[in-house]
């Protein structure tokens, strides 16, 4: 039985599900969008800052059939967002044709530290320096959110803004527990680099999930 789901999860049949909600997309160039988030478990490229640092050992979330993700998340919203952990640590192939085939909106946030796997409506790429993204995720991102925890991170943003395409909308967002201090440099730096935009984490501002 053992053997069996593991062949299923290597398929990304099924998924370590650590959480699924519906609430309102806080950050980046949806946010205010009502959105099914669903949440997969596994992630190894370690941001000491996570937030969600419980999704990072997969083996404490569930393997659960990607038709049961579907079902699920369709009773809420048409709008469906793929996050983690990171959700590209697995074949996103079979969730996202599911999910396409019920006409859904399907959007990711990822490193894009993998291979990129999957049908999207959008891709918000989130680069770390640990494990850097893939040449294909740099040329399919639709938004980049580099999040700033310390100076050397403008450096590190502005090296990852020219490997996107030309279409890709730049985000600076700040790093929840540094925001006191961060939030004036990336207002600074914003309107002296105005390719650049603002994201806030606006859903712990209104103190929903």
């Amino acid at each position: 039985m053992k053997t069996e789901i593991q062949s299923k999860v290597n398929k990304g049949e099924m998924l370590p599900l650590m959480e699924e909600f519906y609430t309102i997309q806080g950050e980046g160039y949806h946010k205010g969008t009502a959105a099914y988030f669903v949440r997969i478990g596994g992630c190894d490229v370690g941001c000491h800052w996570c937030d969600v640092k419980e999704s990072w050992n997969a083996n404490l979330h569930p393997p659960t059939e990607t038709s049961k993700i579907v079902s699920n998340a369709k009773k809420y919203s048409d709008t469906i967002v793929v996050t983690g952990g990171e959700p590209l640590t697995w074949d996103m192939t079979a969730l996202t044709n599911q999910l396409k085939s019920e006409g859904m909106q399907v959007h990711i946030e990822t490193s894009g530290a993998y291979k990129l796997t999957g049908v999207w409506d959008w891709i918000c790429l989130s680069p770390k320096k640990i494990k850097l993204p893939t040449n294909e995720v740099y040329e399919k991102a639709d938004e980049l959110k580099m999040i700033i925890y310390n100076k050397d991170d403008f450096r590190f943003a502005e090296e990852q803004a020219t490997k996107v395409n030309k279409d890709c909308i730049l985000y600076l967002q700040p790093e929840w527990s540094k925001r006191d201090k961060v939030v004036p440099e990336i207002v600074e730096y914003v309107m002296a680099n105005p390719k650049w935009k603002v994201s806030l984490q606006t859903h712990k501002y209104l103190n929903i999930p």
